[in-house]
């Protein structure tokens, strides 16, 4: 029997006009995933301080490869977008109102992932490229001394020797949300209502969502999985060639 866990996903970035090497967490998802029954508990967190931060997007094609790298700049309480300005800078008095306004972040991230670890148990975690996650996390009090932590980006790595992208997972699974079923190329599991409506594009909990599928494919079926990625690398490489 296979036992249950946990994938982790954060949303995070610059203090827009702050320290280059200072990140705020704006969203937390906590998703946990029983093999045996099937069942997904889908838990979130999203900062609601008065914050601009920076998110780095990316615009890909259709096999899932970046064609471009993007900044835009997010508010953590309304979600509104602006253009980011490289030469935009908060002066002293304002940086230290930004400083207030998250002095809550680092309560409630622990509160949010210690209550969770322990309400589901979690004794394994999955992330994807997640060093940082895990730092950001432990820097806000989360001890993790009792979770194994995974990285799936990395293990996929070493078997296929490619650096894949979440994104083009997603065309390598063949990864769908309907807003009622997670699907992909030889899975589907139904969400509940309110694990559902947290799943939103751009948000930590559809790349949870997207993690998952990918996490199965490559776990339960994994020579199918190893044949899509072989193709879609195949395909990005042709139209490569193509277009230089």
């Amino acid at each position: 029997m296979e036992d249950k866990f946990a994938i982790l996903e954060l949303k995070y970035g610059n203090v827009y006009g702050g320290y280059p090497n200072f990140f705020a967490i704006s969203e937390i998802a906590m998703l946990v995933f029983e093999p045996d029954t099937k069942r997904i508990f889908l838990e979130s967190w999203s900062n609601n301080a008065d914050v601009d931060f920076v998110s780095v997007d990316t615009k890909v094609n259709e096999l899932g490869h970046t064609m471009s790298r993007f900044k835009t700049v997010v508010n953590m309480r309304t979600r509104r977008r602006q253009d980011f300005d490289e030469n935009f800078q908060l002066n002293d008095e304002d940086l230290q109102d930004t400083f207030k306004n998250l002095r809550m972040t680092r309560t409630n991230v622990k509160r949010f992932m210690s209550n969770n670890l322990r309400k589901y148990r979690v004794n394994q975690l999955y992330t994807f490229d997640g060093r940082r996650d895990i730092f950001l996390c432990e820097r806000s009090g989360v001890e993790f001394d009792r979770v194994r932590i995974l990285d799936l980006q990395k293990d996929i790595s070493a078997e296929t020797n490619y650096l894949f992208s979440l994104k083009k997972l997603g065309v390598v699974t063949g990864f769908d949300f309907d807003g009622n079923y997670l699907r992909s190329n030889n899975e589907e599991f139904w969400l509940h209502p309110i694990a559902a409506r947290q799943i939103m594009p751009r948000s930590a909990a559809f790349d949870a969502a997207q993690l998952l599928m990918a996490q199965r494919e490559f776990v339960r079926h994994h020579d199918d999985f190893m044949l899509s990625a072989a193709r879609t690398l195949q395909k990005i490489e042709n139209e490569s060639q193509a277009s230089s």
